[in-house]
């Protein structure tokens, strides 16, 4: 058996999306930016695939502009929304991706002033100076939703959020929410790698982060993906479709993977547990057990999970947002993060519950602090 517990980080190519990726690769060549028959067909495809991106998010094709990705979409809100950044204040909070915390530290060096804070603690940050909030829909490695600011933040000042694990898994509509810009994935939502969006609510001016052309309303220039943005609206539009009904299925493998998971092996702990969480993902610290060891030993038993983002594998330091949330470093370097998606099963949470017990009763034998078992 092989089964895959790792969606946050990427997801499966959905059978609707790469149908449509494979036509557009094989159609006569166009440029969407030409105006022969053949580049406007082109055109066609990015447009549509616009209209069902907005669709999905609640909001006018026009305010869409397509990204290489999340991190892509991060960067051309924080620094389009900042630069030149010399005398403005930036507000971020404590557990956003890297792609959004990197853009901070970098205006930080050209001169803006940055507070990090708790999501809770943002409203208390405003300073007379502040030009942007930005603040993650749902983490990428708790599942967690925030509460922002929305519709309540000051006038003037530029709201942000990071949607790229909430769209597709939570129903979203950016007007409810009162945000400015909205970051989503296609590689998060069963499109292929290589392609996002930015919201961006009609009458925010960002400057362009990009240059050499005009292209996406002269918001980001380079010629557009076409198969990629086609096979994103493809999914998006499946999402918009089939969310809710997907999402409580989900939901519900997760709360069985949960129960299962407490019963079976002692001294573990949900984290994020007691809030509103997004319904595909959990986050258990399993005491005694270090995280990576963990997730090799279920990668040779057939399951792949992760410890956290995949951005930040390899780093030696505890998650920066465990340690956010309260978790002790030894906490957090227990910590492994589930997550769920198209195509898993009851069949493989239970057997992948089997494998967690198996697996952390092996290495807790081998661990010189832990002394319960």
């Amino acid at each position: 058996m092989r089964a895959y517990f790792d969606h946050n980080a990427t997801t499966p190519v959905s059978a609707e999306a790469l149908a449509v990726s494979l036509e557009v690769l094989a159609a006569p060549p166009g440029n969407p930016s030409s105006i022969h028959t053949d580049g406007q067909r082109a055109r066609q495809r990015v447009e549509q695939a616009r209209s069902q991106v907005a669709a999905l998010l609640g909001c006018e094709p026009k305010e869409i502009v397509f990204t290489s990705g999340g991190t892509e979409a991060d960067n051309l809100a924080l620094l389009g929304a900042m630069r030149p950044a010399a005398g403005k204040h930036l507000i971020v909070s404590t557990i956003e991706h890297p792609a959004v915390l990197a853009a901070a530290d970098q205006l930080e060096r050209e001169g803006a002033e940055v507070s990090r804070v708790h999501p809770d603690a943002v409203a208390d940050a405003i300073q007379p100076n502040t030009v942007l909030i930005s603040v993650m829909h749902a983490n990428n490695e708790t599942g967690s939703i925030q509460q922002f600011i929305g519709t309540a933040h000051p006038p003037g000042i530029l709201v942000h959020s990071d949607g790229v694990q909430a769209a597709g898994r939570l129903s979203v509509n950016v007007k409810e929410l009162g945000v400015d810009l909205y970051s989503i994935s296609g590689h998060k939502l069963n499109a292929p790698k290589g392609v996002g969006a930015l919201y961006i609510r009609d009458g925010v001016k960002l400057n362009p982060q990009s240059f050499g052309g005009r292209h996406e309303r002269g918001r980001r220039a380079g010629t557009e993906n076409v198969a990629g943005i086609a096979a994103f609206g493809a999914a998006c539009d499946w999402l918009l479709r089939n969310r809710d009904i997907e999402s409580r299925r989900l939901g519900a493998l997760r709360d069985r993977f949960e129960r299962r998971l407490l019963a079976t092996v002692p001294d573990v702990r949900i984290n994020a547990g007691n809030g509103p969480r997004i319904p595909n993902t959990s986050n258990v610290s399993i005491a005694g057990v270090d995280g990576e060891a963990m997730v090799i030993a279920l990668d040779l038993a057939g399951f792949a999970v992760s410890t956290g983002a995949a951005c930040s594998s390899g780093a030696v330091a505890p998650s920066h947002v465990l340690l956010a949330i309260g978790l002790t470093a030894s906490e957090a370097r227990g910590s492994l993060r589930v997550s769920m998606g198209q195509g898993n099963t009851e069949a493989e949470v239970d057997a992948l519950v089997e494998a967690i017990a198996a697996s952390a009763a092996r290495l807790r034998r081998l661990s010189p602090v832990y002394s319960h078992a």
